[in-house]
């Protein structure tokens, strides 16, 4: 009798243990469904936010290049001033072609809406330089933050070369610059008499020579450099003078860089070569810049920089 109820107790446990091990499984098998259910929506939305951003990137961009396009098509005009500034536009319409047609992401597409903005900035330029409405304010370019602009008309004197800024287009000053940095160093926004700040004719002059040119023209060393600057801009000219990496100019983009002729979709290619002006340095040799004079003055020293004189110039 006893051994009976012992066996029917072990047997009891024995199914309430196997029960037991059958929630557990359940709950087990619940648990992985919800988890891979988890999973499975979350790529699923993190895919669809991709697309709809890439979707929006790309609608951006196609809308800004557009613009700029009838833009470009739009205008004419035979002044020297209006010219370059829209021989340089069609170079970044075209370039903004091809990294259209070869975007594959959201920050590629970013890369081309921006190289839009910066030709509808020569566009803006050449309607000045027309004289009539530049139109509606464009969204600040991420190349020229912190550049600021120039306020008033300057003319320095390198090697004997004349070279000469300002804020309004002119004969003498047939070259827009929608603001930038060259080797490190911020150049404000504005209308200039050569267009130094280019790769090849850097290369031409020689490294030094363009960082010259900057520093006749916006050294922050005068009482009045004549450029307006936003926050930190005096900071970017210290940073620029102790000798700043090559490198940031091309990570943060070069207002003044050629662009490879590139058509979009097809037939949509804009030649810059009607718009061709020029963009000599001059009869001077431009690959001689050791030294020279600076507008007379404080002596600037001697060994590295030729002994040239630099300060006293009247900016």
């Amino acid at each position: 009798m006893y051994d009976t109820g012992v066996t029917w107790i072990a047997g009891k446990a024995d199914r309430l243990a196997g029960g037991a091990t059958v929630v557990r499984m359940v709950w087990v098998l619940v648990l992985l469904v919800l988890l891979v259910g988890g999973v499975t929506w979350w790529r699923r939305e993190t895919t669809a936010r991709q697309v709809r951003e890439l979707a929006d990137a790309r609608a951006d961009a196609v809308r800004w290049y557009e613009r700029l396009g009838g833009q470009v098509l739009g205008l004419r005009g035979d002044e020297p001033a209006v010219r370059q500034a829209l021989s340089d536009a069609g170079e970044r319409y075209n370039a903004a072609g091809g990294q259209l047609e070869q975007a594959r992401s959201a920050k590629q597409y970013e890369l081309a809406r921006e190289t839009a903005l910066e030709g509808l900035a020569y566009v803006r330029a050449a309607r000045v330089a027309l004289g009539i409405d530049p139109g509606p304010e464009l969204p600040p370019l991420a190349a020229s933050r912190g550049a600021g602009s120039i306020t008033r008309e300057r003319e320095v004197n390198v090697q004997g070369q004349v070279f000469r800024a300002g804020p309004q287009p002119g004969a003498g000053t047939p070259y827009y610059y929608p603001g930038g940095r060259y080797q490190g160093r911020p150049v404000p926004s504005g209308w200039y008499s050569t267009p130094w700040w280019k790769t090849g004719l850097a290369a031409g002059a020689g490294v030094v020579g363009g960082m010259l040119i900057a520093d006749a023209l916006f050294s922050p060393a005068f009482a009045d450099p004549g450029y307006g600057y936003d926050a930190g801009y005096q900071e970017g000219f210290a940073d620029g003078a102790d000798g700043a990496d090559a490198g940031d100019a091309g990570a943060a983009g070069d207002g003044g860089a050629d662009y490879t002729d590139v058509g979009y979709g097809g037939g949509s290619d804009y030649s810059a070569a009607d718009y061709s002006a020029d963009s000599g340095f001059g009869a001077a040799d431009s690959s001689d810049w050791s030294g020279g004079d600076w507008g007379g003055g404080g002596d600037f020293g001697g060994g590295d920089w030729g002994g040239g004189d630099f300060g006293g110039g009247d900016f």
